[in-house]
């Protein structure tokens, strides 16, 4: 088998939903790095595959990674496997793959499971364009903060949450998107408990809270578009904010207008900067 690095993808519940090259190339890799060696073990005993297992995780080191880039140059084949899903999504694995690739290793992704997409998929919100955001910050403060950040982003927001956070991160959601913004929660994916849920924000943290079950295992929290926003200012509008910029700062003006014509203040402000500036 020729050197270098292969990513493979592993179940994110069902174990049949692994690939048949995956298997193939667990076989036969000199060695497989994976996130949770006992974990992983599970998962190679359950299809009988004997290839040596090596630790390597967000808390490895640069010794940990260039121990296995010396054996990749030295010809052995590596493979990198995290405890579900695709490696380096929501994963650190990317410092061995840039280190495979900076001592010019050729390093072969392969196809298969993830979350993030597999939950997307049947969401039932638009898939056309999406963000992923991984985990949010586990504080109520500086998730808040990160949200308002993607608060006017048009497109789906797809987001990995924890069990024990996903009242309190749906009811932080409910605070800066509103009650009405379209949301779906995906809960224990290909797993016998799935769940899958297209709800308003505020109806989706209410059976959320109503539902404990709906409070335990791995979570993919999705939340639909903004409205598109008009890149036109209607000229009166326009006017009237220039006007008020005069005798009032910025952000006090945009406010004002905003407040009385329903267009964004973030929108309004950024026109009394471009106009300030020419």
């Amino acid at each position: 088998m020729e050197r270098g690095l292969y990513i493979v993808p592993t179940p994110i519940g069902n174990l049949e939903d692994i690939t048949l090259r995956g298997l193939s190339l667990l076989r036969q890799v000199d060695v497989i790095a994976a996130e949770d060696t006992r974990h992983s073990q599970r998962l190679l005993s359950h299809f009988d595959i004997d290839t040596r297992l090596m630790s390597y995780h967000e808390h490895s080191g640069d010794s940990e990674t260039q121990a296995l880039v010396a054996r990749m140059v030295s010809g052995q084949a590596v493979a990198l496997i995290s405890d579900a899903g695709t490696p380096l999504v929501s994963d650190p694995g990317y410092r061995l793959v840039r280190a495979a690739q900076d001592a010019g290793l050729p390093v072969t992704p392969l196809p298969g499971a993830c979350a993030a997409i597999t939950a997307l998929s049947a969401s039932g919100l638009a898939t056309d364009r999406f963000h992923f955001e991984g985990f949010l910050p586990s504080k109520t403060a500086q998730r808040c903060t990160r949200l308002e950040a993607l608060v006017d982003y048009q497109g789906t927001l797809v987001f990995y949450e924890a069990p024990h956070r996903i009242a309190a991160t749906l009811a932080d959601a409910v605070r800066v998107f509103g009650a009405d913004r379209e949301a779906a929660l995906a809960r224990e994916l290909t797993k016998t408990f799935e769940t899958i849920m297209r709800l308003p924000l505020g109806a989706l943290s209410a059976w959320v809270l109503d539902d404990a079950n709906q409070q335990r295992g791995e979570q993919v929290l999705m939340i639909g578009a903004a409205a598109p926003e008009s890149d036109v200012i209607d000229a009166s509008v326009r006017a009237w904010l220039l006007r008020l910029a005069v005798d009032l700062p910025p952000r006090k003006a945009a406010a004002i207008v905003a407040e009385m014509t329903g267009v964004k203040a973030r929108t309004l402000y950024d026109l009394l900067l471009v106009a300030r500036d020419r």
